[in-house]
């Protein structure tokens, strides 16, 4: 199946999604919580469709594997390393880590790195990378990558927006669709990684991008959490969610541990950890820690102007700490430590 060449209207993104969604049903209803799915063999028989709205719709869908599938697996064969960062709590700083990371993975000149926002209602990534003005090119190969230096790319629907502050207003089987067509249309090309930000939660377009690259592999998920509890009680969801979808965790990540003074670099807890935060949480679910990041607004204004934290302040303790992190991603992918920063 060959990409689609025409780029998607500024205009209106819902009519560039057209093609992809008339596929996939129509629900007139939600989901029930333990829908079998409307492409399960099952669909519509199952004890969970009786008195469902959708029960007709989905009886008569088509079933089957996703033919599409096949497609993804060889358009990514190129891509060595795909990594999911995930939370299940909004406003722990995980598109921002999404950020570091891929920033940090690129500061190895040797490696070519990718970014894919699947926040497709709240899609930050662009204006963090400095890239927010772009807009996707079309080539004979697919749609390209926006690339914010030569070796990081970036693909987000903020590019199709006309307007930064529209709002994308979509169900599921639309942000579905548009995530399948980041994966199927882009050219990503041959690259080292392939860091996937995804939106809080445990829902449509974390299920969506997962069975999307089941059968191209993934390395894992980097769970992103804060160490009040109030965070850690989502995140807890999370790993329940990467176990039953079979997601590799490569490990937990501490973000806003503590304060830096930028000044006299005194570390300050701003967010405590009243039952142990992220390093607790790691060893009863047993899952790798892999480092505590200090909060640093410098962070925060690097992300305001598109510009890369590890460039302008690589002394700093957040950095640093960043770096150890970085690695400890590495070394669970298999890595060698060499070639995930390159020589600093």
């Amino acid at each position: 199946m060959a990409p689609f060449m025409d780029p998607p209207p500024l205009t209106s993104v819902d009519t560039a999604l057209t093609a992809h969604t008339t596929a996939t049903p129509a629900l007139v209803a939600p989901e029930p919580e333990h829908c079998p799915g409307p492409e399960s063999n099952l669909a519509g028989k199952d004890d969970a469709c009786a008195g469902c709205p959708n029960q007709a719709i989905c009886a008569s869908a088509p079933k089957g594997p996703d033919p599409d599938i096949p497609i993804i697996t060889q358009r990514l064969a190129g891509i060595k390393h795909k990594i999911l960062v995930l939370s299940g709590k909004g406003g722990v700083g995980k598109s921002t880590f999404s950020t570091l990371l891929a920033h940090a993975f690129a500061s190895n000149s040797a490696n070519t790195v990718g970014i894919m926002d699947t926040d497709i209602c709240g899609p930050s990534i662009p204006k963090m990378m400095g890239v927010e003005a772009e807009t996707i090119h079309v080539t004979s190969t697919g749609w390209e990558p926006v690339w914010v230096s030569d070796n990081l790319g970036v693909m987000s629907v903020q590019f199709m927006l006309p307007n930064r502050d529209d709002a994308v207003i979509w169900r599921g089987a639309k942000k579905n669709g548009l995530i399948k067509r980041f994966l199927m249309d882009v050219e990503w090309g041959s690259m080292d990684y392939l860091v996937v930000d995804t939106p809080p939660g445990t829902s449509d377009e974390h299920l969506s991008v997962n069975s999307y690259l089941k059968e191209s592999g993934v390395d894992g998920a980097v769970l992103v959490t804060t160490p009040q509890e109030v965070a850690l009680l989502d995140v807890r969801k999370e790993i329940d969610f990467c176990k039953k979808a079979g997601i590799r965790i490569l490990g937990l990540v501490e973000n806003m541990s503590g304060f830096v003074c930028p000044k006299c670099t005194h570390t300050s807890e701003i967010f405590r950890a009243t039952t142990g935060g992220g390093r607790r949480l790691a060893q009863d679910m047993k899952i790798p820690f892999l480092g505590a990041v200090p909060l640093d607004s410098r962070i925060g204004m690097a992300c305001d102007f598109g510009e890369s934290f590890f460039d302008n302040f690589p002394d700093s303790p957040t950095c640093k700490a960043l770096k150890e992190v970085v690695k400890n991603v590495g070394k669970e992918m298999g890595v060698k430590e060499e070639d995930v920063l390159g020589e600093e």
